[in-house]
């Protein structure tokens, strides 16, 4: 049976004070948890100082975006050397909001992966479709095409440390959530994909998360689908109760 993760990707919020004071919080509730993962990913001022507060609890740290090289002429950008330095464990890879304002593309997502893989860290790789990709029936396509492109090269071994995040971009903070039976459709194409691409195996034990406008209300039904492994969460992981609500309905 796949373990359940529930990732936070708290985004462009939060100073390195707020940020401690959820980190804080969220340890309280979970110091020690069994049931499933826990990611938080806060923005790159506040890692460091994040991962001193929640180093000895079941809490992981992770990034919300890595560059791939290691080091040189890159201003502003971040090396997975720094991320590890910071204490991640985790990192984001290809948010729609780096493909859609950024301007990341499915290439720069596969570098992203495989200096991720290299340096010991486990990527969440996200996918996903626009509405009027949705509404043109383009939906398996947009996503064969991203995991296509974005596992190109990459061993079997590693593919296995990979997490796929299912994020429909019309679902992302416009409060529209895919219905259960729309998410589950999505992550089954997405495992049967995986298995094509590799094996049987591979697909088993990928652990596939839904991503877009995730809340305490909702996140119960669409942990019980079947392929759904868990979730990438953006505003509701910003709040300690919320977030903890989401967590706790997840394992129910």
């Amino acid at each position: 049976m796949r373990r359940p993760i529930i990732a936070g990707n708290w985004k462009m919020n939060k100073t390195i004070e707020e940020a401690v004071s959820v980190a804080v919080g969220l340890k309280r509730k979970f110091y020690t948890f069994s049931e499933a993962d826990i990611v938080i990913c806060p923005p790159f001022t506040a890692l460091s100082k994040v991962s001193d507060k929640i180093i000895d609890s079941s809490i992981m740290l992770g990034a919300q975006d890595v560059y791939s090289e290691e080091d040189g002429a890159f201003t502003g950008a971040i090396s997975p050397n720094m991320l590890k330095d910071a204490g991640c464990r985790y990192v984001i890879v290809g948010h729609s909001e780096k493909r859609a304002l950024f301007g990341e593309t499915d290439e720069d997502v596969n570098k992203k992966l495989k200096i991720a893989l290299k340096h010991g860290m486990v990527p969440i790789m996200c996918a996903g479709e626009r509405i009027e990709e949705r509404d043109n029936g383009m939906t398996f396509e947009i996503l064969e095409k991203q995991i296509t492109r974005g596992l190109k090269n990459i061993p079997r071994d590693e593919a296995l440390r990979i997490i796929i995040a299912y994020e429909p971009v019309w679902a992302i903070g416009t409060g529209r959530t895919a219905t259960p039976q729309q998410a589950q459709e999505a992550h089954k194409f997405i495992r049967e994909l995986i298995e094509r691409l590799y094996d049987k195996e591979v697909a088993s034990k990928t652990r596939i998360q839904y991503g877009g406008s995730v809340k305490p209300e909702n996140i119960a039904n669409l942990m019980i689908q079947e392929d759904i492994d868990g979730a990438l969460v953006g505003g509701a992981s910003l709040d300690v109760n919320s977030f903890t609500e989401i967590v706790r309905n997840a394992v129910l």
